[in-house]
């Protein structure tokens, strides 16, 4: 079973007299990856402790198992929150508590676990986001990526249902962000949770989620499936996604006509700004691991919407697909997996969905590397291998090294 929905419908939160988002209705996929985008000041993590009931909105519903968590009772709430598992910005661990006392916090406080049963579920998430052996060193004796991992374990230890990361990759460098990505990517094709990410991020919003969307001067700009939002003509979606100036967006949010009409002076003097860049392939789940049950049900609602939308991308999406082919994230023969063959080329049958993935894929395990050199401190190196000039090393196999289970040095 795919994790929970959660409808957002008509959402308004304010403080006091500043108003921070106004009407945001958005439906999160059962089991599927999204992630939320905007400027600085916009309202992210606000909507995240909205979903959870930290803070309650003055407008609007947010309904999961039929129960609207914005007028249900204090008691149905925390039962409610259970679903929930949150990495925050820092990991929010205790500092006086070693990391296995950290992990196992949620178990103790929530449940009537005996310990001996605690002790092993503790172990298992460890072990899962790479931490197996550092029990018992303190927050201060860490990293930062480290302390990151220790907080998802935490998040994971209830089995929940809908797990939130409150920019995850913040303050850490772009490698151990690629991993922690992986890591996410792995994390759903185990557990088929629900994800919301809140992220500034490019390339983590353009290679990791299902579903993307973005708030803009107080309001959801748009919000669906990757496909949709990575082809998106609008001038707001386009500036954030490419991380350039001219645009809409200001330092302040918004910038007024002048700027604007100064900036796009500065451009080739067509006054014409590119499109988005070609989309980059979804991460794949490490070989080894249960295939990603969203990318389906996510595929079968674009094919869908298809004809919906825009003609440059329609060809957007298809053209996609049919560059990713080779790395096996498309049908072999250049199909489109949303129904419709690329321009210029006739239909065909669809190859299967376990096709083996090429060794430059993203995520791919057998992706080329450095013959030499050391990984990063927190930084795995048995699910996801070394660079090296020739082909990487397969994971190794055995009960401490499974898949799924990413090791660090």
């Amino acid at each position: 079973m795919p994790g929970v929905e959660v409808k957002v419908d008509g959402l308004t939160k304010s403080f006091g007299r500043a108003n921070i988002w106004s009407d945001v209705t958005l439906t999160l996929p059962p089991g599927e990856v999204s992630v939320l985008l905007g400027p600085s000041g916009t309202g992210k993590s606000v909507f995240l402790k909205s979903l959870i009931g930290l803070l309650k909105p003055e407008k609007g519903s947010i309904v999961i198992h039929d129960t609207d968590l914005v007028r249900c009772k204090e008691s149905k709430l925390y039962e409610i929150r259970k679903l929930f598992g949150v990495l925050f910005q820092d990991g929010a661990l205790f500092g006086s508590m070693n990391l296995y006392d950290n992990i196992a916090f949620p178990l103790r406080e929530h449940t009537r676990k005996p310990e001996s049963e605690i002790r092993d579920i503790v172990a298992e998430k460890m072990d899962m986001v790479g931490l197996k052996g550092d029990e018992s060193k303190l927050p201060g004796e860490i990293s930062g990526g480290m302390r990151k991992r220790a907080g998802l374990a935490r998040a994971l230890v209830l089995d929940p249902e809908i797990i939130l990361f409150d920019e995850p990759d913040s303050g850490l460098d772009p490698v151990r962000t690629a991993y922690l990505n992986q890591l996410i990517i792995d994390l759903n094709a185990q557990t088929d949770a629900t994800f919301l990410i809140v992220t500034h991020d490019i390339n983590t919003a353009q290679t990791v989620p299902d579903n993307i969307g973005m708030l803009y001067r107080k309001h959801l700009a748009m919000f669906g499936p990757r496909e949709v939002l990575l082809t998106s003509d609008d001038p707001v979606v386009a500036q954030f996604l490419n991380g350039r100036r001219q645009g809409p967006i200001g330092m302040s949010e918004e910038k007024d006509t002048a700027q604007a009409r100064r900036e796009m002076a500065e451009l080739d003097g067509s006054g014409e700004l590119e499109g988005l860049p070609p989309m980059k392939p979804q991460l794949e789940a490490t070989a080894g691991l249960p295939e990603r049950k969203a990318v389906g049900r996510r595929q079968r609602r674009v094919e869908d919407m298809m004809h919906t939308l825009p003609p440059a991308a329609q060809e957007a999406i298809r053209r996609s697909q049919a560059e990713a082919a080779p790395r096996g994230r498309a049908q072999a023969t250049g199909a489109s997996p949303y129904g419709r063959p690329p321009a210029g080329a006739a239909p065909t049958a669809p190859a299967s969905p376990n096709a083996p993935a090429s060794p430059n894929a993203p995520g791919s395990t057998n992706a080329p590397a450095p013959a030499s050199g050391t990984a990063p401190d927190d930084a795995p190196t048995q699910s996801i291998p070394r660079v090296t000039d020739g082909p990487g090393p397969r994971p190794p196999s055995g009960p401490t090294a499974g898949p799924g289970r990413h090791r660090f040095p």
